[in-house]
């Protein structure tokens, strides 16, 4: 999502885990290695880092590389002293880095997403150094001491060590940062005048019923009559009106989304008797010919399309399915998407809180990796403890510098900011990945980030206008009831060689062969049948009931080890 909006709505580097997309690497120069300390060691004491000045990151991800960027000279030439000479993955990430660790390793730092599959490689090949040490000397390295403990706590293994540095995470895990939220429901502004119904009728179900119906009679610019009501289905955008009806729809990379009932026990999405009322309420919808009758079929390409051309009076799900483009683009009234406007989560009788549809993990992102035969261990720390620094503002300094070189405040720290290096801004948003290369190596992602200011919130650029449009939206979402803080329970995972690994397969099968019966059922008793079958299908097909034992017992054994 942060990718998509960064290339949509500003133009400038990607936000999100995984670096600059683009061509080969290039210009790979070995970094130096005049002098540091050979960190070829076991656990035990911290070694001397030494005082080399150059070390060789790699990146597991594929980007277009410039070791001669604008950012990376003043890191060599500045602050923080150092010459970073990266290193991109081409192809599939675990083929490259399985080849490189039996090939001899990488030779300094390696930066990975975070995976159990990578950790585990790592650490097997032998080849990496613990860095458990690095944590506890505050007055050496500040920006790795200042990690939440709680982060720390997680990655230790049973002998108490930890086997890489982690990036990419929120500073306060108690109050995280929500991400880009982008489900919702969104209204054509000018089909509502038309209407006569204001924002206010708008607040609970039936009302957006009355909408969807006085919305039928309204015709678009060919005089053909609206789509009162449509969704990508192909991206699961009903989950959006299964939030609405209570019911949660998202993990934190666990196998299946899980409510927990105030009596301490969980209910399974499935399970959810609001699951069968959110499906009735859209049945109705579809037959009274409310909702599009190619929701199911349609994909993204022909679902943009209709958005763009003003053919759909509301939609509901996430707006980057809906291209955020086709409003990016626009300084007026020109177009009907300059008229979609976010609403709140209608309320539905008997539901006192909307089920959660984003989950945000503060965990880290990424890992960082050290390699035991490095002889610039000294580098790589003072350029990680750099970057780590705990500031809010911190992962656009990663990403662009510090403040008064390329770019600078425009008002006050932690408010507005704008690019102030004319030449640096031209080669940074012409869409050309080179050029983007030459400014920066978009590398966020060995840092951390803050809910306390966001950069690609407060970029003061305001032509054209729409691009303001995307910002207000998510900003609105993020606070609507629908996303949430992660808990042990969305990240209960498959278990190796168990049930879920064999069964999830069959089990998304099902999900997805249903609700399109459930959707287009003809009438109450075609429904009543379509649910009953997806019972069945659930149990026969998916090993329902014994897919919730294995999760169960998971989760205990998850809680027992995290505790002790």
């Amino acid at each position: 999502m942060a990718a998509a909006l960064t290339a949509l709505v500003l133009g400038l580097t990607a936000c999100s885990s995984g670096g600059n997309s683009g061509g080969n690497a290039a210009d790979n120069a070995p970094a130096g290695q005049n002098g540091g300390a050979n960190a070829n060691q076991t656990a035990g004491a911290a070694p001397d880092a030494g005082d080399s000045k150059a070390f060789k990151l790699w990146l597991g991800w594929t980007a277009t590389i410039n070791n001669d960027s604008m950012v990376q000279k003043y890191w060599r030439e500045h602050e923080p002293g150092i010459d970073v000479q990266l290193e991109s993955t081409q192809g599939d990430a675990m083929t490259a880095l399985n080849l490189k660790l039996n090939t001899g390793g990488f030779d300094d730092a390696a930066l990975f997403g975070r995976s159990d599959i990578v950790n585990s490689s790592m650490i097997r090949s032998g080849s990496i150094m613990p860095v458990e040490q690095y944590f506890d000397m505050p007055d050496k390295y500040p920006g790795l001491a200042s990690i939440p403990k709680l982060y720390l706590d997680a990655m230790k293994d049973k002998d108490g060590h930890i086997w890489s540095i982690p990036t990419w995470f929120d500073q306060n895990p108690s109050d995280p940062w929500p991400g880009w939220a982008s489900g919702g429901w969104f209204v054509r502004k000018d089909v509502l005048d038309k209407t006569g119904m204001t924002m206010d009728d708008l607040k609970t179900i039936d009302g957006i019923e009355n909408f969807l119906r006085a919305a039928a009679k309204q015709k678009d610019a060919s005089g053909k009559a609206l789509i009162p009501l449509s969704f990508l289905s192909d991206a699961n955008d009903e989950n959006i009106i299964l939030s609405t009806f209570g019911v949660s729809t998202a993990t934190a990379g666990g196998v299946i989304p899980v409510q927990k009932k105030d009596d301490g026990s969980y209910e399974f999405i499935y399970d959810n008797p609001q699951y069968k009322a959110a499906y009735q309420w859209m049945n109705k919808m579809y037959r009274e010919g409310l909702i599009d009758a190619e929701a199911i079929t349609d994909k993204a390409e022909r679902y943009k399309e209709k958005t763009k051309s003003g053919r759909i009076a509301m939609n509901v799900g996430g707006f980057f399915n809906m291209d955020a483009h086709i409003w990016e683009i626009l300084d007026g009234p020109t177009e009907p998407a300059w008229y979609i406007d976010t609403i709140p989560y209608p309320q539905v009788p008997g539901v006192g809180k909307i089920g959660s549809n984003q989950i945000v993990n503060p965990y880290p992102g990424n890992d960082l990796y050290i390699s035991k035969n490095t002889k610039n261990l000294g580098a790589i720390l003072k350029f990680v403890d750099y970057m780590l620094t705990p500031k809010p503002e911190q992962q656009q300094v990663a990403n662009e510098g510090p403040a008064g070189v390329f770019w600078d405040w425009v008002d006050k720290p932690l408010g507005l900011w704008k690019f102030t290096d004319e030449n640096y801004q031209k080669l940074h948003d012409s869409g050309d990945a080179a050029k983007i290369a030459s400014t920066n190596p978009a590398l966020y992602a060995i840092s951390s980030y803050s809910n306390e200011w966001y950069p690609w919130w407060n970029y003061a650029l305001t032509e054209p206008k729409g691009r303001q449009k995307t910002i207000d939206f998510t900003q609105a979402i993020g606070k609507m009831g629908g996303v949430r803080v992660a808990e042990p329970y969305d990240m209960v995972k498959a278990k190796p060689g168990g049930l879920w690994e064999k069964y999830l397969p069959e089990l998304e099968n099902v999900r997805k062969e249903y609700k399109a019966k459930l959707l287009m059922a003809k009438d109450d008793k075609a429904f009543e049948a379509a649910w009953s079958d997806f019972q069945s299908a659930l149990e026969k097909r998916a090993h329902w009931s014994e897919l919730k034992q294995e999760w169960n017992a998971t989760l205990q054994e998850q809680t027992a080890a995290s505790n002790g």
